[in-house]
């Protein structure tokens, strides 16, 4: 007979495979930064031909590995972290550091991020606003809202990590083994 997880257990795991499957879809995404990139090059200095829309839609995946993929690096704990003190901490006490790193830094500064660029965000939607540049993409809006899904995918995967880290301090999961360089 198997045992299901708690439903906040449970919910903590979703949004873990939800950042999870965003963060890697983002991670392919590279491969189209070289790509792209490459293609610009060789048009324009080979054969004098400049690719607008492809240079722009270099630049939006390129904001989509970043922001989107943020979420995914948190939940792996590839962040850089100075843990002089962290990597000797019992596993309770990292949750309990982990816990309040989010409570008093990351879940306050998403929350200004997303305050301070909805206004950008909506403006660019209300005007369907597209590129300036002549041949550009038509949908700047989109790129925009990439801050958006920044703010929510880091925002939501410091939800799952404060329900991991209650249950670790707890001692109802145990803390996940720390793998350094």
């Amino acid at each position: 007979m198997t045992t299901s997880s708690p439903p906040l257990l449970s919910l903590a795991h979703f949004i873990d495979s939800i950042n999870s499957g965003l963060g890697k879809a983002c991670a392919w995404l590279t491969l189209f930064l070289v790509t792209g990139t490459s293609i610009v090059v060789v048009l324009r200095y080979g054969f004098g031909i400049g690719a607008t829309a492809l240079q722009e839609a270099v630049l939006y995946a390129h904001a989509l590995v970043f922001m989107g993929a943020a979420a995914w690096v948190l939940q792996r704990n590839g962040h850089v972290r100075v843990d002089i003190f962290y990597q000797k901490f019992s596993g309770r006490r990292q949750a309990l550091v982990d816990a309040m790193g989010t409570l008093l830094f990351l879940l306050p500064v998403c929350l200004f991020l997303g305050w301070a660029s909805w206004d950008y965000v909506s403006n660019s939607w209300a005007t369907l606003e597209a590129s300036s540049e002549s041949g550009g993409l038509t949908f700047v809006y989109l790129q925009k809202s990439i801050i958006l899904v920044l703010v929510v995918s880091l925002v939501l995967q410091g939800i799952a990590d404060l329900i991991k880290a209650a249950y670790i301090m707890t001692g109802r999961l145990s803390a996940p083994e720390v793998k350094h360089g």
